[in-house]
């Protein structure tokens, strides 16, 4: 297998685990807004915790990036993931500042 396929199949892998990751913040979110604190906005927490700390073992980059770093030289931001350029590049700042406002949603939540 080339580097090339390689690094097609780390993208498609990397790019489902990102809309996985979507569904999982936007149905917190949702949740936070509409105060449904059930057993899946918790669970997606704990997703969201999990994938934390594995962006701090591996430096704030997702391992699918050290992966791809393998097959490819490549500068772009989205060498590793199916996604435009700018979204790949401030993916990091977006989904942290949804998670604010989830987190933020879901103290208001709590105690009212």
């Amino acid at each position: 297998m080339t580097n090339e396929n390689k690094l097609i199949i780390v993208k498609i892998v990397h790019t489902v685990i990102w809309i996985f990751f979507n569904v999982v913040i936007f149905y917190m979110l949702y949740a936070a807004i509409t105060g449904r604190l059930d057993k899946w906005l918790w669970i997606g927490y704990g997703i969201i915790l999990l994938e934390t700390f594995t962006l701090i073992a591996f430096r704030f980059y997702c391992p699918l990036t050290v992966i791809g770093r393998r097959y490819s030289d490549s500068t772009e931001e989205n060498f590793d993931i199916y996604l435009p350029k700018w979204l790949a590049k401030y993916n990091k700042q977006i989904y942290t500042s949804i998670l604010i406002l989830i987190i933020a949603l879901t103290v208001y939540q709590l105690f009212n």
